[in-house]
């Protein structure tokens, strides 16, 4: 590969950690072809991105990062062997989810490192990460707390519309008779 094209892949590495808001590193060995292919589509389907460089080229790309390169020292034991790198845009805990429902079913791939919220995990931390709050659920427990007052005050203003109706029920019952 000539220099132009490394410099061309660096670049593009930079700019998806740059805009990422979490970084994974997984060992993919020993995945075949269909697993890998499987994992890559569980990734699409939610817009995180999944890619496979040289770990000097990543590593390179890791320097030049604005976000990431505070990382750089640590995370230079884990760019050996066969490294994925996932991107992560949106919800920092979902990469986490998918491999460990991956992991469960066929014992790979393995979690190398992650950056999450500015926050350095290490081999045998993806239980962690995948026990923790997505975005989502997050956000669906703040509009449940948001929403818990209001049901309760229209709940007891329909059983005090309830509790008159059978009032003024009872009462015409007892004119009628």
């Amino acid at each position: 590969m000539d220099k132009e094209k490394k410099n061309e892949i660096i670049v593009e590495i930079r700019k998806m950690m740059d805009s990422a808001c979490a970084l994974y590193l997984i060992d993919f060995h020993s995945l075949t072809v269909k697993e890998a292919d499987d994992l890559r589509n569980e990734f699409f389907k939610v817009g995180i991105k999944y890619k496979v460089v040289k770990n000097t080229l990543a590593l390179r790309a890791l320097k030049e990062s604005k976000i990431y390169s505070e990382f750089r020292e640590n995370l230079t034991e884990f760019f050996k062997g066969q490294t994925g790198i996932i991107f992560v845009y949106e919800d920092p805990v979902l990469p986490a989810k998918i491999l460990k429902k991956f992991s469960e079913k066929i014992q790979r791939p393995k979690l190398k490192a992650a950056v999450v919220e500015n926050q350095l995990y290490g081999r045998g931390t993806l239980d962690k990460l995948a026990s923790l709050a997505s975005k989502d659920e997050i956000m669906a427990g703040i509009l449940a707390c948001i929403n818990s007052p209001v049901s309760g005050i229209i709940g007891s203003i329909n059983a005090t519309i309830r509790d008159l109706a059978s009032v003024i029920e009872e009462i015409a019952k007892k004119k009628a008779a």
